[in-house]
């Protein structure tokens, strides 16, 4: 009976340690893309609301966004070269998403947004039709009206576009999702486990976070 639990305590310890023992190799679970890193702590998530993984990937980016270190916040960064709309509808989205984050909202608009392009598939003519989709969800249309077009929504979405036009130019940014750790290193995606995405996605940020080198 002893012997029994005893290894099955030995065996759920060896479990334990083998998944917090979790190795990530530079090259095959991220790559290094800058020598030095940011003064502090960050994560940019690379997005557009027209990119089909990008809207799969949604879930994993909202959870990892609320188990970051405290202190550290996932930075969603709208990218408009994406062929599916014309680059003027990518930046009143990027506008909208921002007029939505700074009403405490950003997460709800977004979903609004993925879910009208990809589940209901539906298309933007223009900014009156982004503008209707929010406030049919209950979206406060004179929150839209005052912010869509004002200073710190326009810098922002400007923000957005430069720091694009950094990492393209770099060649970084070649495709979305991406996720840029301390703006120095680039995940890899295809090398996490599948089945358990999610937990190894939330460790390899932890870790690259914390890294020194």
């Amino acid at each position: 009976m002893f012997r029994r639990i005893l290894l099955s305590a030995v065996a759920l310890l060896s479990l334990t340690l083998t998944v917090q023992a979790t190795e990530f190799v530079e090259g095959t679970h991220y790559e290094v893309v800058a020598e030095k890193a940011t003064a502090k702590p960050e994560v940019k998530e690379f997005f557009s609301f027209y990119c089909g993984h990008c809207f799969r990937f949604e879930p994993f980016a909202n959870k990892l966004a609320n188990q970051l270190p405290k202190g550290v916040m996932l930075e969603k960064v709208h990218v408009d070269f994406v062929q599916a709309a014309a680059p003027e509808i990518q930046n009143a989205l990027a506008r909208a998403y921002l007029v939505g984050k700074s009403a405490g909202q950003g997460e709800k608009v977004a979903a609004m947004i993925f879910d009208y392009i990809h589940q209901k598939r539906a298309t933007f003519s223009n900014e009156a039709d982004i503008r209707n989709l929010l406030v049919v969800n209950d979206f406060d249309g004179k929150v839209f009206d005052a912010k869509i077009n004002s200073m710190p929504i326009v810098t922002g979405a400007n923000a957005m576009k430069s720091t694009q036009n950094h990492w393209s130019e770099k060649r970084v940014l070649t495709g979305v999702p991406m996720l840029l750790v301390n703006g120095k290193y680039k995940l890899k995606f295809d090398q996490l486990n599948s089945e358990n995405f999610d937990q190894e996605l939330q460790q390899l940020v932890t870790y690259l976070l914390a890294k020194k080198d």
